[in-house]
């Protein structure tokens, strides 16, 4: 059975990764559509934490390609975290590694989800690193991140775009403020029992609240995640929302109020100066 691994935020619920060790190929979206050919630049993202218990535990997200060798994905795919041993040792991210679509496919064709080894075309990260006022505060307060690659990964003509300062502010609540959300994370999940049978996976969620005093702050989106509009869940974290229909990343999806990924969705937002001279850095 495939386990999922997350963080323990109070009610908060991160949209973490799926074990590197699966035995079910891994999903996407919830109630959303196979995404084919239309987002080649979103990868799937492994990371490895081996522990004295496992030496090849770590877990999943997903992540943008911004340019060739540059990932943004959240801050949580790429930080140190608390694992569960009673004396308060540190899980460390020691490797990571994206993998585009061809070798997902790959793996679930040769009925393996042990991505690290899985096909050539995926590509070592050098470096990673998350937002670096990410430690201090509750995760979600500052959740992105960037992966640098050692050589360049997919060479395409499109790949995602950073939006402007405060570009999404004059937006309103309502279903014509779409989003287009892109992972590779679990299809369904109820208590033991989930759905993980595709490969990278789109759904149109729309906006339920913005600058929300208190809880979305100004830092996060609330998205929908119901049969209608879809959503994300476990393991489409660090994958982007983007506007619309265009390639401007406007949040990475950071966590979900409960564990049955229904309800709403959240996305850190991308359209924040700290947030745009953090990523910004890392390219060209």
């Amino acid at each position: 059975m495939v386990g999922v691994r997350g963080r323990r935020f109070w009610l908060l619920i991160a949209v973490v990764a799926l074990l590197v060790l699966a035995t079910l190929p891994v999903s996407a979206i919830t109630n959303g559509e196979l995404d084919g050919e239309d987002h080649p630049h979103v990868v799937l993202v492994v990371a490895d934490a081996p522990t004295a218990d496992d030496p090849d535990d770590g877990w999943r997200c997903t992540g943008t390609m911004l340019s060739p060798t540059v990932v943004l994905t959240a801050g949580h795919c790429v930080s140190a975290f608390p694992d569960e041993n009673p004396d308060g040792s540190q899980v460390l991210v020691t490797g990571m590694r994206i993998f585009p679509a061809s070798d997902v496919q790959k793996a679930i064709d040769e009925g393996t989800t042990n991505y690290p080894e899985a096909g050539a075309d995926s590509i070592e990260a050098v470096s990673w690193a998350a937002h670096p006022e990410y430690e201090d505060a509750p995760f979600f307060v500052h959740d992105v991140g960037v992966i640098t690659l050692e050589a360049p990964g997919l060479v395409l003509d499109e790949y995602g775009v950073m939006p402007t300062v405060d570009e999404f502010d004059s937006l309103k609540k309502r279903k014509q403020s779409v989003f287009t959300a892109v992972g590779y994370g679990l299809q369904q999940i109820n208590g033991a029992f989930f759905t993980g049978e595709r490969v990278r996976m789109v759904a149109e969620p729309h906006l339920i609240q913005i600058n929300t005093p208190g809880f979305t702050g100004d830092y996060s989106l609330l998205l929908s995640n119901n049969h209608s509009t879809g959503g994300t869940c476990f393991g489409d974290s660090g994958g982007p929302n983007f506007w619309a229909d265009t390639n401007v990343v406007a949040g990475v999806t950071s966590f979900g109020l409960n564990g049955s990924c229904g309800g709403t969705g959240g996305v850190f937002r991308m359209d924040r100066q700290n947030v745009l001279d953090f990523v910004n850095a890392y390219l060209p």
